[in-house]
């Protein structure tokens, strides 16, 4: 097993046992492979929840980049929900991980298709 598929087998196991979600194995590996290498690095991987700059830097590079959302207030909303599900004193919050609920929560996944 690679890398890759061990770190996307971790993100599945907090999907299920963090999130309480079921995760599309499919969708969660796209996203994955959507994040490029940010995924090999300690600092890059995860998401820190209570800096306001790293919470914009995921609405405007992922959410309206990538997702294509309009800028408004129900992304930062949804990006707290997402921070939420995961749990706030997760001090780990994986990268792909938040961009799987986000992309979930948006009905987005066609990006990925």
């Amino acid at each position: 097993m690679g890398k890759r598929d061990e770190l996307i087998a971790k993100y599945a196991e907090d999907l299920k046992s963090k999130c309480g979600m079921e995760p599309d194995m499919d969708l969660l590996t796209k996203v994955t492979i959507g994040c490029g290498p940010a995924v090999y690095d300690a600092d890059a991987s995860t998401v820190a929840a209570s800096q306001e700059s790293e919470l914009e830097t995921v609405k405007n590079n992922f959410l309206i980049k990538k997702l294509g959302l309009s800028d408004g207030p129900e992304l930062m909303a949804a990006i707290n929900k997402a921070m939420e599900t995961y749990g706030m004193s997760e001090r780990n919050k994986y990268r792909a991980v938040v961009y799987y609920m986000l992309t979930k929560q948006f009905g987005k996944e066609s990006v990925y298709g």
